[in-house]
């Protein structure tokens, strides 16, 4: 049954990432996975992925405006993330995807780094919007437990997603 859900979420949440075009380099997709271990006493259920995958679910607050995502356990500028990691995805997602702005006044093609640091200023301020291509499935999954299986072992979807997330970023050294 476990098993099952496992196989599920992991199947549903690369579904999400490739329709949210979210599924650039497909380096998130094939890190998601799961794992299942069971004690005697007990049962052990962890998901992990690349720790970027977490703030692409869940949002990330903005430094100066949490309205994208208000719920978000994520905030820009709290100090706590990798300095530089936000302005080195954006430069290689833009350069990837080959966007380029154009100047107001001139009309010109601004530079890769000069759309990137737009990109980037943008989204340190305003936060990113929660995709939840992870939740959404994990929610789904535990929905279709037997509710006698959930109470006897007292899940909390949000305490569960939590657990998960935090142990994820201590196997990765966070």
């Amino acid at each position: 049954m476990l098993d099952g859900l496992r196989k599920y979420v992991i199947q549903q949440s690369r579904s999400n990432l490739t329709r949210l075009t979210k599924n650039n380099t497909k380096t998130l997709y094939g890190s998601i996975d799961g794992e299942l271990i069971a004690y005697p006493n007990s049962i052990r259920l962890s998901f992990s992925m690349e720790d970027y995958g977490w703030y692409q679910d869940q949002g990330v607050k903005g430094k100066t405006s949490g309205s994208k995502a208000p719920s978000s356990p994520f905030r820009f500028g709290s100090g706590t993330g990798k300095k530089g990691g936000l302005t080195k995805g954006i430069n290689k997602w833009v350069r990837q995807r080959g966007i380029k702005f154009r100047d107001k006044e001139t009309g010109k093609m601004l530079t890769y780094k000069s759309t990137a640091f737009l990109i980037t200023r943008s989204i340190y301020h305003k936060g990113m919007r929660p995709s939840l291509f992870f939740t959404k499935p994990f929610q789904a999954a535990l929905d279709r437990l037997p509710t006698e299986f959930m109470e006897a072992y007292s899940l909390d979807m949000q305490k569960l997603l939590n657990g998960i997330m935090k142990e994820n970023f201590k196997q990765n050294g966070k």
